[in-house]
């Protein structure tokens, strides 16, 4: 269950949800106590960790992450919750591991599940463009609408799909020269930091020393 947020409604969570048979429900606009657990997990993360975080050991987001899964692991994780009647949260995850359901094959395409789709018209040339950038299609799908399949985080196109989801051929950046020279087919034929002294007795610093088990250099 998630809000109504902007990031929750876009069409492309709803792609990822869709593919991975997941069923995206929405809360009740302004009703905060419908999702109570999260609510409730953001006030101990705060509570808990960010006033026990030390952020002069923190160089990157590396090191964040680093403490964040050690006070999860060592701490959170391991103290009972009154809302789970005394249990804690890993023994109580544990709990409903026979339900849980496995990707089985489409563990191995994983990071394709989560490409994003965009829209798009081929051009006279046999490209589309994406933030800014041009990439070459399948000469025959020239003055059609296409789907991108695209990697946001790298900002490049993978291939174009039909509406359908049917995969239409792969997309490649725009070389103009060799574009230039292409051979056109009609549509329908083949083709270093200072840093102050750091408290090292922090919870979150004894958790990140544990869990890792050896003491910063």
């Amino acid at each position: 269950m998630v809000d109504n947020g902007a990031a929750y409604r876009s069409g492309s969570l709803q792609g990822i949800c869709a593919r991975l048979g997941i069923s995206l429900i929405y809360c009740r606009p302004y009703t905060p106590e419908s999702k109570g657990k999260i609510e409730r997990w953001h006030r101990t993360f705060r509570d808990q960790f960010l006033t026990e975080l030390d952020t002069r050991r923190i160089r990157d987001l590396d090191d964040l992450n680093a403490r964040l899964w050690a006070w999860l692991e060592q701490v959170y994780h391991q103290r009972p919750h009154g809302g789970l009647e005394g249990l804690t949260p890993l023994f109580r995850y544990q709990q409903d591991l026979p339900r849980i359901r496995s990707l089985g094959t489409q563990a191995a395409h994983l990071d394709a599940l989560f490409y994003h789709r965009e829209a798009r018209r081929v051009r006279k040339d046999g490209t589309v463009s994406y933030l800014g950038q041009f990439f070459e299609v399948p000469y025959a799908l020239v003055g059609k609408t296409v789907t991108l399949v695209v990697d946001a985080h790298a900002g490049r196109v993978v291939s174009v799909e039909s509406a359908a989801g049917e995969d239409l051929g792969r997309a490649t950046p725009l070389d103009r020269e060799a574009n230039a020279h292409r051979k056109r087919h009609q549509p329908g034929a083949a083709d270093t930091v200072v840093e102050e002294p750091a408290d090292s007795t922090s919870l979150v610093e004894i958790a990140h020393k544990k869990y890792y088990g050896e003491d910063e250099q």
